[in-house]
């Protein structure tokens, strides 16, 4: 809680230290309240003995009749200040002072927004830097020169696709180019357009994502291992070889 200001609690002190001293000399009137009693301040008990001291002159003043015979009028004494108001008429009393933090705790709301330029635009032109910095590098380090010209009386024994079309390589394997080359690719691209529509969840979490990470995830293991199988473990005539054993039959 907020600690009263030291100059109200001297303030407080004085009005119950003049109550006290005061009380005795108000304990004779028979309206007064007991002299023990310091909780009333002293300015309202003589308000309220001169509120009562007025009404009681009011009711005597309006129970007077005329002589003659016209009707007696009342004339009612005129409305005073009210029984609560405090020294000057005020009805307003200051009961203490509090910090403004002590009531008012006004946290900013988080902004889950930002524009574009420049916290997302300078991010990824930093990245970009970076990654044709590491690419030109990575270029002029390592030396990858081209292989000769293919020779169309000769073909390479395994002949194998680049290792990102291994994996349609492989299922070539197994199924019927049709089902192989066009349906089962189809139908993952397919799942994969779907995904968002079916898993509506916006948040960001995955613990709330479950269905696209679990779609994404067999996606990508399903690929990976295909491509791994394709790369190391198909020998000559594409047959299934160990690679400790046989060798590994793959060109980077």
């Amino acid at each position: 809680m907020t600690e009263v200001p030291e100059h109200l609690l001297k303030r407080a002190q004085a009005a119950r230290d003049k109550a006290k001293t005061e009380a005795p000399a108000d304990a004779g009137g028979g309206d007064a309240a007991p002299a023990g009693d310091s909780r009333i301040p002293a300015h309202l008990l003589e308000r309220s003995k001169a509120a009562k001291a007025k009404q009681a002159g009011g009711g005597d003043a309006a129970g007077v009749a005329p002589t003659g015979g016209g009707t007696a009028v009342a004339t009612a004494p005129p409305p005073g200040p009210p029984t609560a108001a405090g020294p000057g008429g005020h009805t307003q009393r200051l009961l203490t002072v509090v910090k403004s933090g002590s009531i008012q705790d006004v946290k900013a709301k988080p902004m889950d927004k930002v524009h574009t330029w420049p916290h997302l635009l300078l991010i990824e032109f930093v990245a970009a830097l970076l990654v044709t910095a590491f690419l030109l590098i990575f270029s002029w380090v390592v030396n990858a020169p081209l292989q000769d010209l293919a020779n169309f009386n000769q073909t390479p024994n395994p002949s194998k696709a680049p290792w990102y079309f291994l994996g349609l390589q492989e299922l070539l394997t197994m199924f019927h180019p049709m089902v192989a080359g066009v349906t089962i690719p189809g139908m993952g691209i397919f799942l994969l357009i779907l995904a968002p529509y079916i898993d509506k969840n916006p948040s960001n979490k995955p613990e709330f994502r479950k269905f696209a990470i679990a779609l994404m995830t067999v996606h990508l293991m399903f690929w990976g291992v295909l491509t791994i199988i394709g790369s190391f473990f198909r020998g000559p005539g594409f047959n299934f070889t160990l690679p400790w054993r046989d060798g590994i039959f793959f060109e980077f």
